[in-house]
């Protein structure tokens, strides 16, 4: 009985520090930081008209802009791994009066290295009547991936690029003034969908670049003798602001490690529990004599 409440408290001392670096493990991965938290629900107020001047939103927040129909919206915004995306985009016409015939608008969403993802929820393609003021489109993804086959099409982790547009519009309603209303919800779905693997870098514009620069600046510094700093690189500025409430994950942690680990602890104690109950046990028989 000794060595089984031994073994049994050992175990539980183990199970015990497995779960408090799984707490600092998760608070390091998934907590935002303060700063980010108290910009939430504050997006941009305009939209680009290509990638390369897509503006920047976090998830949780809602972009806005001012535009006219016909014209492509561009918004993009950092995604993790794990996390599964859901984009909401609303168009609304102040006056109705203006317009004559039905519009078609849709919205697409394209992964870091602009492959158009495909929507597992959602209707991301609604048609306007002429009497109506607004419509609003909706589209989830797969979750995203920490890594994938290059085949796979899977969704990875970076920056995802949201375009809205009229796909078909008459004519004569094309260049009327309306507000488009854009946000991403990506909540987490946990180490269900964890893999074996981690990209180098996360699918961000400038991210190689960006690893090359700070190369460089490193070498330039040490060479140059009279102290000054480099400055720098606009791929540099860019992928430090691409980066999700709370930065980009480990990748190491998830919560497999808590299964894994009770698992492990549940073996230990049932296999020290079966041997306490199988083991031989000794007659006590009288001594000579009696």
């Amino acid at each position: 009985m000794r060595a089984v409440r031994m073994g049994a408290t050992l175990l539980l001392a183990a199970s015990a520090a497995l779960l408090g670096a799984a707490g600092v493990a998760a608070a390091d991965d998934a907590s935002p930081s303060p700063s980010a938290s108290d910009q939430e629900g504050q997006g941009p107020t305009e939209a680009g008209t290509s990638f390369r001047t897509a503006q920047l939103f976090q998830s949780g927040q809602h972009a806005t802009a001012d535009a006219s129909s016909g014209d492509y919206l561009y918004w993009r915004v950092p995604v993790d791994a794990g996390q599964r995306p859901t984009v909401t985009a609303k168009v609304t016409f102040p006056d109705t009066s203006a317009r004559k015939a039905a519009t078609t608008w849709q919205v697409d969403v394209y992964d870091g290295l602009r492959r158009r993802q495909s929507c597992m929820y959602g209707a991301q393609t609604k048609t306007l009547a002429p009497d109506q003021d607004s419509v609003e489109l909706r589209c989830t993804l797969r979750t995203v991936r920490a890594w994938a086959e290059p085949w796979s099409n899977d969704p990875l982790p970076g920056d995802y690029y949201v375009r809205l547009t009229a796909v078909q519009a008459g004519q004569g309603d094309l260049g009327l003034p309306m507000t488009a209303d854009v946000s991403v919800d990506a909540p987490s779905e946990g180490g269900a969908f964890a893999v074996g693997g981690k990209l180098a870098a996360p699918l961000v514009p400038g991210a190689a670049l960006s690893d090359d620069s700070s190369d460089a600046a490193s070498d330039d510094s040490s060479d140059d003798t009279s102290g000054a700093s480099p400055t720098p690189s606009s791929e540099t500025v860019t992928q430090a602001s691409d980066e999700p409430d709370g930065g980009w994950s480990s990748g190491w942690w998830t919560d497999r490690w808590l299964w894994t680990g009770g698992g492990a602890v549940g073996a230990a104690l049932a296999g020290v529990g079966g041997y306490h109950v199988t083991r031989p046990r000794r007659r006590m028989t009288p001594p000579p004599g009696y």
